[in-house]
């Protein structure tokens, strides 16, 4: 990956709208070898996908909390089975193996206090193999998802 390439996900991360006309110009490329940059970025996997982020509150999701979760029995098959299981929960907008006092932290988005009441009792505590939970309520954020920094290799 050389500078153009990470002009060219710097650009695509700020703005995933950009024509490749526009993200031409602004990596200073003609558009066809532009496009063939881009192409070979999705093709590799680089480009994972592009997606609209949402306003969670315009959207009915006004409270994020953050969940620790530990799994009982420190199996690599009971741990694959609760990452199974998260997959199918929408409610549970990120899931990340951790080290530490938890083995996962998910990120959970609800319309309220009482939805996660329901998502914690109804869904989570279902899930196989969870041991304990521990909530912790985002009261502001300061930042979100943000573009990932590109540093030469």
């Amino acid at each position: 990956m050389d500078g153009t390439d990470r002009a060219i996900l710097a650009h695509l991360q700020a703005e995933g709208r950009l024509t490749n006309s526009q993200l031409a110009d602004r990596v200073h490329l003609s558009p066809s070898p532009c496009l063939r940059r881009v192409k070979r970025l999705e093709g590799d996997g680089t480009i994972a996908g592009y997606r609209a982020v949402l306003d969670r509150r315009r959207v009915g999701l006004g409270l994020t909390i953050f969940v620790e979760v530990k799994v009982g029995g420190h199996s690599r098959e009971r741990a694959q089975e609760f990452e199974d299981a998260v997959l199918g929960v929408d409610t549970i907008v990120a899931c990340h193996v951790v080290a530490g006092g938890a083995d996962f932290l998910l990120e959970v988005a609800v319309a309220d206090l009482a939805a996660y009441e329901r998502f914690l009792l109804d869904t989570l505590l279902t899930l196989p193999g969870v041991d304990d939970v521990r909530s912790n309520i985002a009261i502001r954020t300061v930042k979100e998802a943000a573009p990932l920094p590109l540093v030469d290799a």
